[in-house]
């Protein structure tokens, strides 16, 4: 095997298989969860970039391959002279990345079309149905349910039902409405799109199975300390509990839902924050270095 092959080969095998396994086990993950957000979506490109430059390298002939792990070590793109000078083996070599590179990417527009469809949809009829609430910046539907919940991208708009409003105070309903906001203002959709594109192209990966479930949790968690900074703890996980039981349509974000009790029980537990990332800078270091014999090996021998 061409030895150039053995770095995007250990990406692979170390961001689909290790840093996912690791991650999904840490305590730390749930108590930093936008340092965990950050390490699932570079494991997620990583992966992807790895993926698509294992075989091109294992086209590629030993003088070609040398040089883009060179190209790749240092952080060089190739000029459009060195494009138009690709002999054949080398076109053959770009056709293949681009072809693989091209699956997550379709994947990952394909579910954001597909999520805008909804919430354009759903946007429709908030405002047949819906009354919009200056006081509250949000939307007002009727329903006697308590539910509290946020439709991001381009039709981004936060809803509240009428039960919701009177059954909660009015820091709670705040705390609520924060953490709804959190989402949009984060930009959460893109980020739960990549993740299922991922998980369709890749389904059998534990990259992919792991964050399927991982990501949702983390990224409510990441809203939740976004909301904790303009609300109190008490506020928010008493307007969890009262929101625990409602629902929110396909592509929207509730406050509420099947993870309001454990996020309940992390926002009441205190915990000091340096220590959790030190454990988190550990752990992607320690992952980092696996690769090091790797690079090492590579650089040592001739093309």
């Amino acid at each position: 095997m061409n030895h150039h092959a053995l770095v995007p080969l250990g990406l692979v095998l170390l961001t689909g298989s290790l840093v996912p396994w690791l991650v999904v086990r840490a305590r730390w993950a749930q108590q930093v969860p936008r340092l965990a957000l950050a390490v699932w979506a570079a494991c997620g490109a990583v992966f992807t970039t790895a993926s698509a430059l294992l075989p091109a390298q294992l086209v590629l002939s030993g003088e070609s391959s040398h040089r883009l792990t060179d190209m790749l070590l240092t952080l060089r793109l190739p000029t459009p002279a060195q494009l138009l000078a690709l002999d054949g083996r080398e076109q053959l070599a770009l056709a293949i990345a681009l072809g693989v590179l091209s699956l997550p990417c379709a994947a990952f527009v394909r579910r954001l079309a597909r999520a805008r469809r909804v919430r354009v949809r759903h946007a429709g009829v908030l405002r047949l149905v819906g009354r919009y609430d200056p006081d509250l910046r949000a939307t007002v539907l009727d329903d006697d349910r308590p539910a509290v919940y946020c439709l991001p991208g381009r039709s981004r708009r936060v809803v509240v039902s009428s039960g919701a409003v009177h059954t909660l105070t009015s820091a709670q309903l705040a705390a609520a409405l924060a953490h709804e906001r959190a989402h949009i203002a984060g930009r959460h959709h893109l980020l739960v799109a990549a993740t299922e594109a991922f998980a369709a192209v890749f389904p059998r990966l534990p990259l992919a199975r792991y964050g399927g479930s991982s990501v949702p949790l983390l990224l409510e968690m990441a809203a939740d300390d976004r909301a904790l900074r303009r609300c109190t703890r008490d506020a928010l996980a008493t307007a969890l509990y009262a929101l625990a039981s409602g629902r929110a349509p396909r592509s929207a974000f509730a406050a509420g839902g099947p993870s309001a009790a454990l996020r309940m029980r992390r926002i009441l537990t205190p915990y000091s924050a340096g220590h959790p990332v030190l454990r988190g800078l550990f752990t992607i270091g320690s992952a980092a270095l696996a690769m090091a014999p790797l690079i090492v090996a590579c650089c040592s021998f001739p093309g």
